[in-house]
C-alpha cells in the first residue's frame, strides 16, 4: 500500500510535498562525521532579474499551495504584507494553480506547474527541512520539504493548542529566508519598532537557485518561552518564527522524564524505583526527584506504555524523553544489576543517599545503556518510524562513557554550561573537566547531540541587565555545530530586548545558519537598527560586554544578584550613558522625517534598558544594607524605583520583559522591601552580602 503522493503507507498518510525520499543520514551523521549543511547557490549574473513590482505596480501574484496548512498560508500573507510595505503595491494571493498560468508569479510551496516553469531545478528535496529559492526571469519558487498529518494539524502544546502543526516546515522557513535575504526585511526585535524595511518603488530579484538545510533541527527551545504552544513569559512568538527558530523538525525539551512516577507507582510498583544503601526503595531525595532502577525491564516496559499514551494524544511526536529526574547527586540505584552497568574506570564522583555518601564511578555508561534499552524497545514497537529517545548528559553523567555508545535512535542532551562562561569547570568533576571539554568529548562519539545549557545569571541575565557575551556566543554556536549538534535548548532566554538585543539577534541568525559570519551579522544589525548612530550604540553594548566578560571570568559560579554592583559601577554606567547620548545627538542632526523619528525611538528604546539597569542596580545596593538595618527612607526610595521600573516596561514594550522581573519573582526576591527572600533565615543578617552561586546544575 502507498500513502499520498505515492509514498509508503508507513508514513501514516502524512503529506510530503516535493519529497520522494526521506534521507535522515545527512542530518544525523555517524560518529566521526560532521553535520554539514551545504548551501548551493547560482550566483546572480547579468541575466534579467525578476521584477515583481515596478513603479508601485504589482506584476507578480503570489500563488500559494492549494489547501496549504495554516503556517504556509500565513507566511504567504506575510510575504504579501512585506511587499506592500516596501513598495506600496500589494500582490494578489491566489490559492492553487490558476488557469491559465500567470506570466509572472511568486510560487509558495511546491506545485506541479513548477516542474514546467523550472525544468532544470530538482524539486525532490533530499534533506530534512530543506529550503529552495529558485528565481528565473518570470517566476520565483519559494518551497521546501514540508511534512504534515492532515488529521492532526491541531495538537495540544505546553500551554495552548497548536493549530497548523507540521513535522517539517521547509516552505515557511524558505519564505522568511526570501524576505530577509532577497527583500532585505529585518526583524531586529519583536514589535513594529524592531521591523526594518527599505522602501522602494521597484522590487527586482536576481535569478538564482539557493538550497539550504539547517544542521540544527531542534531550534524552538533556543528561545524557550516563545516556543510553539508555549505562553509563559514569552512575547516573541512572531519574531522567533520569522527568525526560523520556532518551526523546527525535532522537539527536544531537555528536561527530566519521570517526575510524576513516584506519585503514580510507588505504592503499586515499588520495584520500579532505585534501591537505596539502607535496603529500601524510599524515593530519596523527594517524590519529584526519585530515581529509578534503570536495569529493571519493568521500568522500560512502563516507559514504553507511556510513549504509547503520548502518541495517542499527539501522533506527531517523534522524540521521547528517558532522562533521569533532577537532583543528580542523590538517590541513585545501588542494586547489583544497575551497578554492573557502571564502568569501573569512569570518573570518580561523590554520591549522596540518606545518611550515606560514597565516591563511585560516573553514571554515563549506565545512562547510555538505559537509553539504548529504551531505544531498542521503541524500535521493536515502531519499526517503520523515525522515533528517538532523549537522554541527558547531566550531573554525574556529564563525562563521556568509557565503553557504552548511544544507539542510532538515542539523542544525547548535553547540559554543558559554557553559555556565556569562560573555562567553567563542572562542579561535580573530580578531574577538573570544563563543560566545554565535556561537550567536545560527547561530540566525538555521539551521532546526535543537543546542547542544553543552564544559563544562570552571571551578569544579571535573569534580572534584565546587560548580561552580554556576544563574541563568545558566536564562537560557541559554531563550536557546537561542528560537534554533531542537532538541537539547542536554553533554559531561560528572558526576552529583555533593550539590554540583551544584540545577543539575541546573533543567536537567532547563527542557530539557523551556523556558517554565517557573526561579526558581519552584528555589522548589519547595528547599521539597520541605528543608521548613522550605529557606531555609538555598538560602542555602548561592547563596553558593557567587555566589563561583563571580565567580571564573570573572575567570579565564575559566584555571580549572585547582590554582587552585581561590583560590575555595574557608577563609572561604567556613566560611560555607557555617554555613548547613548552621542547616539541621540547624531540622530538629532538628521533631517526631520519618518526615518529620523524611527531611529530616535530606537535609541530611546535602548536608553530605556539603561535606565532600568541603573534603577535595578541602585535597588540592589540599597537592599544590601536594608536587610542588615531596616530604614524606612531607604525602603521608600526603593519602592519609588520599582514604580519607575514598571513604567519603563509599560512605556517601552519589549525593552524589558516585566513578567519575569517583577519584585515577587524568584529572580528578584530580596530586592524590594516588601518581598524578602523566604529562603533566608531571619537570624542571618548578612545573607544578602554572601556570594550566592546561581543555579548552573
Amino acid at each position: 500500500m502507498v500513502g499520498r503522493f505515492g509514498l509508503p503507507s508507513a508514513l501514516p498518510s502524512w503529506c510530503v510535498i516535493g519529497t520522494l525520499v526521506l534521507v535522515l543520514a545527512t542530518a544525523f551523521p555517524l560518529p566521526g562525521q560532521v553535520a554539514i549543511s551545504v548551501r548551493s547557490t547560482v550566483e546572480p549574473d547579468a541575466t534579467p532579474a525578476l521584477t515583481i513590482v515596478e513603479q508601485r505596480v504589482s506584476l507578480a501574484p503570489i500563488v500559494v499551495l492549494l489547501d496549504a496548512p495554516p503556517f504556509v498560508r500565513r507566511a504567504a500573507d506575510e510575504l504579501a504584507d512585506a511587499i506592500e510595505k516596501i513598495s506600496g503595491a500589494r500582490p494578489k494571493v491566489i490559492e492553487g494553480e490558476p488557469d491559465p498560468l500567470p506570466e509572472r508569479a511568486i510560487w509558495v510551496g511546491y506545485q506541479p506547474a513548477l516542474k514546467t516553469l523550472f525544468p532544470q531545478v530538482d524539486f525532490s528535496f533530499q534533506h530534512p527541512e530543506e529550503t529552495l529559492i529558485a528565481v528565473s526571469e518570470h517566476h520565483a519558487a519559494i518551497a521546501g520539504r514540508d511534512r504534515w498529518d492532515p488529521e492532526h494539524l491541531a495538537v495540544e502544546g505546553i500551554d495552548e493548542k497548536i493549530v497548523g502543526k507540521q513535522q517539517e516546515y521547509g516552505t515557511v522557513n524558505a519564505v522568511y529566508t526570501f524576505l530577509q535575504d532577497q527583500l532585505g526585511v529585518r526583524w531586529l526585535w519583536p514589535g513594529d519598532l524592531g521591523v526594518d524595511i527599505v522602501r522602494r518603488d521597484t522590487i527586482a530579484v536576481p535569478q538564482q537557485v539557493d538550497r539550504y538545510h539547517p544542521p540544527i533541527r531542534a531550534r524552538g527551545g533556543a528561545f524557550n518561552f516563545s516556543m510553539l504552544g508555549n505562553k509563559g513569559y514569552g512575547r516573541a512568538h512572531d519574531w522567533t518564527r520569522r527568525q526560523r527558530l520556532q518551526l523546527g523538525s525535532l522537539e527536544i525539551s531537555g528536561g527530566h522524564a519521570f517526575g510524576e512516577w513516584w506519585e503514580r507507582f510507588h505504592e503499586t510498583q515499588p520495584d520500579l524505583f532505585a534501591l537505596q544503601p539502607d535496603g529500601t526503595r524510599s524515593g530519596h531525595p523527594s517524590p519529584r526527584t526519585a530515581k529509578l532502577c534503570d536495569s529493571n525491564p519493568a521500568v522500560w516496559k512502563r516507559w514504553l506504555a507511556d510513549v504509547e499514551d503520548q502518541l495517542q494524544r499527539d501522533p506527531t511526536r517523534t522524540v521521547f524523553n528517558g532522562a533521569p529526574n533532577d537532583g543528580w547527586t542523590s538517590g541513585h540505584c545501588v542494586c547489583e544489576n544497575c551497578r554492573a552497568w557502571d564502568h569501573p574506570d569512569g570518573e570518580p564522583r561523590l554520591f549522596l543517599w540518606h545518611h550515606h555518601r560514597e565516591e563511585l564511578p560516573a553514571l554515563s555508561d549506565r545512562h547510555v545503556t538505559f537509553a539504548n534499552q529504551l531505544g531498542r524497545l521503541l524500535k521493536e514497537r515502531y519499526p517503520d518510524r523515525d522515533y528517538y529517545v532523549a537522554m541527558l548528559s547531566y550531573g554525574h553523567s556529564r563525562p563521556v562513557p568509557v565503553e557504552a555508545r548511544p544507539a542510532d535512535n538515542v539523542i544525547m542532551v548535553s547540559v554543558a554550561n559554557f553559555f556565556g562562561r569562560t573555562n567553567l569547570v563542572d562542579r561535580g568533576s573530580t578531574r577538573g573537566t570544563t563543560h566545554r571539554e565535556q561537550f567536545e568529548a560527547w561530540g566525538k562519539l555521539a551521532p546526535r547531540l543537543m546542547w542544553r545549557p543552564n544559563t544562570g545569571s552571571p551578569g544579571g541575565w535573569q534580572q534584565g541587565l546587560p548580561d552580554l557575551s556576544v563574541a563568545q556566543t558566536i564562537r560557541d554556536l559554531k563550536f557546537v555545530a561542528d560537534h554533531h549538534c542537532i538541537g539547542i535548548y536554553i533554559d531561560g532566554v528572558w526576552e529583555h530586548w533593550a539590554t540583551q538585543g544584540p545577543q539575541y539577534y546573533v543567536m537567532a541568525q547563527l542557530i539557523w545558519d551556523p556558517s554565517r559570519d557573526g561579526r558581519a551579522v552584528l555589522d548589519d544589525y547595528y547599521a539597520r537598527a541605528f543608521g548613522p548612530a550605529a557606531e555609538h550604540v555598538r560602542a555602548y553594548y561592547e563596553l558593557l560586554e567587555q566589563a561583563r566578560m571580565a567580571y564573570v571570568e573572575q567570579l565564575g559560579y559566584e555571580a549572585g544578584a547582590f554582587n552585581l554592583p561590583q560590575l555595574y559601577t557608577d563609572d561604567l554606567l556613566s560611560r555607557a550613558s555617554g555613548h547613548l547620548q552621542r547616539a541621540a545627538a547624531v540622530i538629532d542632526t538628521e533631517p526631520a522625517g519618518e526615518r529620523a523619528d524611527l531611529l530616535g525611538r530606537r535609541i530611546a528604546f535602548v536608553r530605556a534598558g539603561l535606565a532600568f539597569t541603573q534603577l535595578c542596580v541602585e535597588n540592589i545596593g540599597s537592599m544590601q544594607g536594608y536587610w542588615n538595618e531596616r530604614d524606612e527612607m531607604v525602603a521608600q526610595r526603593v519602592r519609588e524605583n520599582w514604580q519607575r521600573m514598571e513604567r519603563i516596561c509599560q512605556e517601552h514594550p519589549y525593552a524589558i520583559n516585566w513578567g519575569p522581573v517583577r519584585p515577587t519573582t524568584p529572580r528578584m526576591l530580596g530586592l524590594h522591601p516588601d518581598y524578602p527572600n523566604p529562603k533566608w533565615k531571619a537570624s542571618v543578617k548578612s545573607k544578602p552580602n554572601a556570594k550566592q552561586p546561581d543555579d548552573l546544575d
